[in-house]
């Protein structure tokens, strides 16, 4: 195998590239005229079809983002070429079509509908906005929906990751997309990007409504379990903060709620790999409940903005089975905040000193 191949060009082929680089023009730049903001949403991503080859294609771009896997790249691309893409798409694929839609992925049509929503909200109170999305994974990418902001005369740039809590997995990897995008405009704009919204009183205000509103409709469950994507352990340890983002989203929703200590509970889900990642693990954290007796567990995803793979089959599916199968009755899942209006309240409200 070539070593230039796992590891990526050398220095001076880099060089090369940037010495001989023709920068993107501004055409729709003006400086009479209403200053134009652009708001770039950005989620993680998802298969661009249901097969194999798209899962492979979905995995193999995140799966080579060194912010998600930090192993050295000439040991990591031996493991990711020769035995993960080779075979996990095809494990994957049967929970994707568990999910998928007659208009496609769940997490790309709720970004979409998002995305669109809170534009025609900004342009009613605030005018000239332009909104796009970009996936780090899958299209449109980062790059596309900033050259969309660009083309539609954007002199303002905000960025705005669709990951409360935040995480050097997530939140930093989109400004890393961002800047090499930007790498190659002739002009670029004025750049804001968000942090996160881990404690936002809107956005805990937005939460607790929709889980109120769940319960008012279908009934109080016995517990409320409030389950984060995870990641790897030794990333917190290194100083990633997410871990303390998701405690404080957590406690946040509880006292919204009105919860006492017993009544609800805190995991982290979809681990991958044999490392050890951020505990309490949501599988064990089920079984446990069901064996303490509890018979109806609600469940909510407050990292996820929109529904998708990880919310609807791994929670809403799998999590139901092993609930039940441990002595439960009942796991529900309580659905992300989507493109509901309340949603796009949030996303306002952050946007709106810099609009």
């Amino acid at each position: 195998m070539n070593r230039r191949w796992i590891s990526g060009a050398t220095p001076e082929a880099s060089q090369r590239r940037m010495s001989s680089i023709r920068y993107q023009p501004s055409p729709a730049y003006k400086d009479s005229g209403p200053y134009r903001t652009g708001i770039l949403l950005v989620n993680s991503g998802t298969p661009d079809s249901l097969t194999s080859g798209g899962v492979r294609n979905f995995l193999r771009r995140l799966l080579r983002d060194r912010r998600t896997i930090e192993v050295p790249r000439a040991i990591w691309c031996w493991i990711l070429y020769l035995i993960i893409l080779p075979t996990r798409p095809m494990r994957v694929l049967p929970k994707y079509r568990r999910v998928w839609t007659e208009r496609g992925s769940p997490l790309l049509l709720h970004s979409q509908a998002l995305r669109d929503a809170l534009r025609a909200a900004l342009r009613d109170r605030h005018g000239e906005v332009d909104v796009e999305l970009g996936m780090l994974y899958s299209t449109p990418d980062v790059a596309q929906g900033l050259a969309a902001l660009r083309a539609a005369g954007a002199q303002r740039i905000v960025v705005l990751p669709l990951f409360p809590q935040y995480s050097g997995t997530t939140n930093a990897a989109a400004y890393d997309q961002v800047g090499a995008a930007l790498r190659g405009w002739r002009y670029v704009p004025e750049l804001h990007l968000l942090a996160d919204y881990a404690a936002e009183p809107p956005y805990i205000a937005a939460l607790a409504q929709s889980v109120r509103a769940w319960r008012a409709q279908h009934g109080a469950g016995e517990h409320l379990l409030m389950t984060f994507h995870g990641i790897p352990k030794k990333y917190v340890e290194q100083g990633d903060p997410y871990q303390r983002k998701c405690e404080r989203t957590a406690h946040a929703l509880a006292a919204a709620l009105g919860l006492a200590d017993e009544a609800w509970s805190i995991s982290f889900q979809s681990r991958v790999g044999t490392a050890e990642w951020l505990k309490p693990y949501t599988d064990d954290v089920v079984k446990d409940i069901a064996r303490r007796g509890v018979k109806t567990l609600d469940t909510v995803c407050p990292g996820f903005a929109v529904d998708c793979l990880e919310t609807v089959d791994e929670i809403g599916h799998e999590c139901d089975v092993a609930f039940r199968a441990a002595g439960g009755g009942q796991l529900r899942y309580i659905p992300a905040l989507n493109a509901t209006a309340a949603h796009v309240d949030v996303l306002s409200a952050l946007l709106r000193p810099l609009l």
